[in-house]
């Protein structure tokens, strides 16, 4: 039964401040219950929980926290079909994609779960003490990542359970030590209450402070400003679009003591396509690619906006190919209205764009009470890219430009001037690779995630995943929003010098209780240290 109460440190509030409802999609019609915008007064007392339960968070040892992670999986899947009907009707993102999104957010909780209790994650190190030393004795010096204290999470509208509630920001945090305030997306507030309320029933029987954990509901800026702004916040993890990524960004700069904000911001995320691909499979590219770009309806941050590649026939045939397989697209439901209607005024504008022209769209015509969106792909010379900033922008949605250059040379000067993105994928055969190897050496500076032969849809959250990129993609080059990497956002490095064995944090003891790899006097072992 959903209240539309926000969850506080274990307690339901509410003040029927500024109430709202959230919209089905499809119907677009308000759904029951109402939810009320959190207050000041709200934020400081989720935070101030947070504050007061961090301590005995980041003090429970590394097994409680990984069961409490294991327990808040089998929470999410007690939710069962009514989680699932809840965030389809709020998202109109369909069941079966649903199901494998909450598995996806059901293995992130076991793999933080795995990560803390393997533990060479924290980055132990132990340089011991030489006290005959010449000319000066060597002290004992060892250091370790520790939780840095209360993170404000904002979730992503399109991925309701894997990057929201139980995502991996939450997760990761809560498995670093770190409580965790949420602000709910206003776009499935339900589905927000429910994955907390597992959230609040996990930590119950793990035997964790429930000021562990807040959601609050809010639909205008100002509660998320407040939660940014507030003294006891210690780090902020964004997902969503670069205007308010970089709104976030600029409260948290302007505190009397700057915090990090953890942004990611979408991209454009070229695909170069090369000769040798287009010769062996160009039309198979092109209903690939039209896959990318329509998968969710476009509603990814790494889908492919844009491609670059040199005139010839095969490039010919595969801007044919593309605007054919894009007419067999079905227009579809978007998350809400307020995407609908930027998709819809972004590629407005491209259609008044000289030079640019529709390649190919959905044969039928979208159903705009049912918040639909066609897909559209455009092709255009690579110099009216150069030339009108706006395409070079993330349109959120299911559409992208074909852009056709004089020469590879014209292609790598573009790559040049691309601001930072998430991914980048170049198509081609291993000679084409080896011939373009300036192409990769220049993405390289500009892409988080680089894919040959594939497409940036499709993220798998492991260790060596890097979900992120420079400026503008994310607000950090060096960190990740997906995979178990994605933890280090939310601890620093504390050194300990001379401390008793048994006064120091376990990760960092003599006999390495956990048997944890750790870097000892520079070489990396699981031994203990002698005595």
């Amino acid at each position: 039964m959903l209240t539309g109460h926000h969850l506080i440190a274990g307690r339901e509030t509410t003040t029927q401040h500024a109430p709202f409802q959230a919209v089905n999609p499809t119907t677009n019609q308000p759904m029951e219950p109402s939810f009320s915008e959190a207050t000041a007064a709200e934020a400081d007392e989720a935070l101030r929980a947070a504050d007061g339960a961090f301590d005995a968070l980041r003090g429970a040892s590394v097994e409680t926290r990984a069961a409490f992670l294991e327990t808040l999986a089998e929470e999410i899947l007690a939710l069962g079909d009514a989680l699932l009907e809840r965030a389809h009707a709020e998202t109109a993102l369909p069941m079966a994609r649903l199901t494998g999104e909450r598995g996806r957010a059901v293995n992130q909780c076991r793999m933080f779960a795995a990560l803390i209790r393997e533990g060479s994650w924290s980055e132990a190190s132990i340089d011991r003490a030489q006290p005959d030393r010449q000319p000066l004795p060597k002290p004992d010096v060892r250091r370790v990542l520790q939780p840095i204290g209360p993170v404000v999470v904002f979730g992503a509208s399109n991925f309701p359970f894997a990057i929201g509630v139980v995502g991996t920001d939450s997760v990761c945090a809560l498995a670093a030590g770190c409580p965790v305030v949420v602000k709910a997306h206003p776009a499935h507030p339900g589905t927000c209450e429910m994955l907390s309320r597992a959230v609040f029933q996990a930590l119950q029987k793990s035997g964790l402070p429930q000021g562990s954990f807040s959601m609050l509901q809010g639909r205008s800026h100002d509660i998320g400003i407040e939660l940014v702004r507030h003294p006891l916040t210690q780090a902020v993890a964004f997902t969503g679009s670069l205007r308010g990524g970089r709104a976030l960004m600029d409260v948290a700069a302007a505190r009397p003591h700057p915090i990090p904000v953890y942004a990611e911001m979408g991209s454009v995320n070229p695909v170069f396509v090369l000769p040798g691909a287009l010769k062996a499979r160009a039309a198979q590219m092109a209903e690939a690619y039209i896959g990318s770009v329509t998968m969710g309806v476009g509603q990814f941050c790494t889908n492919p906006a844009m491609v670059l590649g040199v005139k010839s026939p095969e490039l010919t045939e595969f801007v044919r190919a593309a605007g054919e397989q894009a007419q067999k697209i079905a227009p579809q439901t978007m998350l809400h209205r307020g995407i609908c209607e930027t998709y819809e005024a972004g590629t407005a504008v491209w259609h008044t764009i000289s030079g640019l022209r529709l390649a190919g769209q959905s044969a039928q015509s979208p159903d705009h009470d049912a918040t639909q969106a066609a897909c559209r792909i455009f092709t255009a010379p690579l110099d009216v890219l150069q030339s009108n900033e706006e395409l070079q922008r993330e349109v959120f949605g299911p559409c992208s430009i074909i852009a056709e250059s004089d020469s590879m040379e014209a292609v790598l000067e573009f790559a040049r001037g691309l601001e930072g993105q998430l991914t980048a994928a170049i198509h081609g055969t291993p000679d084409d690779l080896r011939e373009n190897a300036e192409l990769v050496r220049i993405l390289e500076r500009k892409v988080g995630r680089l894919i040959f032969n594939g497409f940036g849809t499709g993220i798998e959250p492991c260790p060596s995943m890097h979900h992120g990129g420079p400026y503008p993609a994310a607000s950090h080059s060096y960190f990740t929003s997906i995979g178990t990497g994605s933890i280090h956002r939310f601890v620093r490095p504390v050194c300990y010098q001379g401390f008793p064995d048994d006064c120091l944090p376990e990760a960092l003891q003599n006999a390495n209780p956990r048997g944890q790899m750790r870097l000892l006097d520079g070489s990396l072992t699981r031994e203990p240290v002698a005595g």
